[in-house]
């Protein structure tokens, strides 16, 4: 609403503004040199360099000076009464200063590209001054909102994962590709939106020290995969770096995660922990079995406690668990199980390798081969 009332008062404006300053410069015979001038400021703006076109602007609002002191006294009510519907935009929406100055920058856009005739340097610098306080309330507002993401508070309790600055952010990111959709001008939106990343990206990272009841890692790496999903939605330019930079976090922290969900063969993996840490000292590996912790008798009591049954079973226990952590907005379930799955053979090749290498000539295997772990993931995936 605002955006359309906005609209409608420049449109307004901008014709009465333009009609008021050709009457006075006629009247007071203040636009004698009105065809000089336009060529001059046209060869100047060819020729200057950037950084000087301030200069050049200020050069010109002097040589218009008569008119646009006129202009001010007419029109002395206008700058106070935008001023007062900026307030009024601010108090009836958070986000109204960006419809606010996408309008204004628009505005002095098609203004700036008109024809010397149908400008008024009075309404460019009002409208300036309006677009400078619009971008000053828009710098603002992303500050407060980056403070409000990084200190937003962890919920009591993590029924909905997807963490309240994550939301917040996604929020302003549709509202804010919404209103700049057609806008001329991208650059303030871009600067907001990284700050506005940087700052949930960073509310993320600081899980690690929050008092949570449900695994660090996997809030974690939910958010980040959302996020990831969020951008590649979205296909903004300015956040590409932020949307790899979030798959990357998604998948170093489901790595973590499935490493937190603990070993169904925690006994195996202890012993040749144990066989590991003994070849890192020095022990050669045809040794180790010499050793009465690490003994032949020793290994294959271990083994005989994971039985293919017993491990079919601790992985189904493994499955509920997952399911039960896991929100299922997210879909993680198959790509976390699968990473689960590749830890597994990582873990049964290895096992494999340390008894061909420590335990050579024993004919000590383990209880169940690789065919039958696949067959025992393949068959809880097929049956949930």
């Amino acid at each position: 609403v605002s955006k359309q009332v906005l609209e409608q008062v420049l449109r307004e404006l901008q014709p009465l503004c333009t009609a008021e300053q050709q009457f006075i410069e006629k009247f007071f015979q203040l636009s004698q040199d009105a065809t000089e001038l336009q060529v001059l400021e046209v060869s100047v703006r060819t020729i200057a360099p950037p950084h000087l076109i301030g200069y050049l602007f200020f050069f010109f609002l002097r040589l218009e000076e008569p008119t646009t002191q006129l202009l001010s006294e007419i029109f002395s009510c206008l700058e106070p009464e935008l001023r007062g519907f900026l307030e009024v935009c601010s108090k009836v929406h958070p986000f109204s200063c960006l419809q606010v100055l996408v309008t204004l920058s628009d505005s002095i856009f098609e203004m700036l590209g008109s024809s010397s005739t149908l400008r008024s340097s009075f309404l460019n610098t009002v409208l300036g001054n309006m677009r400078f306080l619009a971008k000053s309330r828009f710098n603002k507002c992303i500050e407060t909102l980056c403070k409000e993401i990084e200190e937003a508070k962890m919920p009591s309790k993590m029924k909905d994962r997807i963490l309240p600055s994550v939301s917040l952010f996604e929020e302003f990111v549709n509202f804010s590709e919404e209103v700049f959709r057609t806008a001329r001008q991208r650059g303030d939106l871009h600067e907001a939106h990284l700050r506005l990343a940087s700052s949930v990206f960073s509310s993320i990272n600081s899980l690690s020290s929050a008092n949570l009841k449900v695994n660090t890692d996997m809030v974690m790496m939910e958010n980040f995969h959302h996020i990831h999903c969020f951008l590649c939605q979205k296909k903004i330019h300015c956040l590409e770096g932020k949307k790899r930079e979030a798959k990357q976090k998604y998948g170093e922290h489901m790595e973590k995660y499935v490493k937190y969900l603990g070993q169904p063969l925690e006994k195996l993996n202890h012993f040749f922990e144990g066989v590991k840490a003994r070849v890192a000292q020095g022990v050669k590996e045809e040794e180790v079995s010499f050793q009465l912790a690490y003994s032949k008798q020793e290994l294959r009591k271990v083994i005989e406690k994971y039985p293919g049954k017993e491990v079919k079973g601790a992985l189904e226990t493994l499955y509920r668990k997952i399911h039960k952590d896991l929100s299922p907005e997210e879909n993680l379930l198959p790509v976390v199980w699968h990473a689960m799955e590749q830890e597994f053979i990582r873990q049964y090749q290895e096992f494999e390798d340390l008894i061909q290498h420590c335990y050579a000539g024993s004919g000590i295997a383990m209880d169940f081969t690789m065919e039958e772990l696949l067959s025992y993931f393949n068959s809880i995936t097929l049956s949930n």
